[in-house]
């Protein structure tokens, strides 16, 4: 594999230039006018909030393509960012760079980000999972007793958290997300990310995927009080995609999302070969290919 193909940075002529994890976002012009922003999928990925020193080639235009999927599918249903996905929309760029960034952008209209990550849990998994061992709830939700290791929940849950621009988000209560950002906008984004959440469940169900949690992001758009959905939606970067028919609760799930790469960088850790510091090791070649094809998966079970 040639990991010379792998797109981990880019350096574009457009303004304001940010970064974060995975993406890299610019600012630029609409069609229409507008301000917008550009974001760039790259192959950059992380795990414990450290971004790898490989990258996984082509994995920002797999996770462009699912989530360019699901805003096609909730098109008409929820407020969402995209405009469009064509590299001609971008001015002042040449034919090398337009060709570096095909299949791996969305334009979109700019918001105001909301700074609470909308988190919505399906099945006890992850901290969820390690919260109600100790607690018997998850980030303040009290749950029945007995529910084991990727038990279902009766009823999906919203467990909000901050938003770090650097370092580790941390779980909050519902209520102290309302002193954040206020009540009545906490209870649209609560309302609309059970409702976006449930709505993909009940399509992926159908499809043999298991959607067990997912993280949504929102935006204020000026002059419209209704929060908007922004950033990715419902990939194997921001959800845990699972096949539904391995699925058994009292362990660890098969997953089609980058679950795959925390499990083997958790080896490291056990090993104490890494302390999920910087610098952080490169993925050797097998982990990059199982892992791509897990994504391949997901968006052709998705979409087939």
């Amino acid at each position: 594999m040639n990991m010379s193909k792998a797109v981990v940075a880019t350096d574009l002529p457009l303004p304001n230039k940010r970064q974060g994890k995975v993406r890299d976002l610019y600012d630029l012009t609409l069609p229409s006018g507008e301000q917008g922003i550009l974001i760039v999928a790259t192959d950059r990925i992380s795990v414990f909030d450290v971004v790898l020193a490989n990258g996984i080639p082509d994995k920002g235009v797999m996770l462009t393509k699912i989530s360019t999927f699901w805003f096609d599918y909730f098109k008409g249903k929820f407020n969402h960012h995209l405009v469009s996905t064509d590299t001609r929309d971008i001015p002042g760029l040449n034919d090398e760079q337009r060709a570096m960034l095909e299949g791996r952008i969305m334009i979109c209209r700019k918001s105001k980000v909301v700074p609470i990550e909308s988190i919505v849990r399906g099945y006890l998994t992850g901290s969820g999972w390690k919260d109600y061992q100790q607690t018997g709830m998850v980030c303040g939700i009290e749950l029945p007793a007995g529910l084991q290791n990727s038990s279902k929940i009766a009823q999906p849950i919203f467990t909000p958290s901050t938003k770090a621009d650097a370092g580790h988000d941390e779980n909050i209560s519902f209520a102290e997300a309302c002193e954040l950002v206020g009540s009545d906008l906490m209870g649209k984004i609560r309302d609309q990310s059970l409702l976006i959440y449930t709505t993909a469940r009940d399509y992926a169900a159908e499809r043999g995927i298991i959607i067990a949690d997912t993280k949504f992001e929102f935006g204020l758009e000026a002059g419209n009080p209704e929060p908007v959905l922004i950033d990715e939606v419902l990939t194997p970067d921001s959800s845990r995609f699972w096949p539904a028919a391995e699925w058994q609760a009292g362990r660890e799930q098969n997953s089609f999302d980058k679950q795959y790469v925390r499990n083997y960088t958790q080896q490291l850790v056990d090993r104490g070969e890494w302390n999920k510091a910087y610098p952080a090791p490169a993925l050797p070649d097998e982990v990059i290919k199982n892992t791509l094809a897990r994504y391949q998966e997901a968006y052709d079970r998705l979409t087939g």
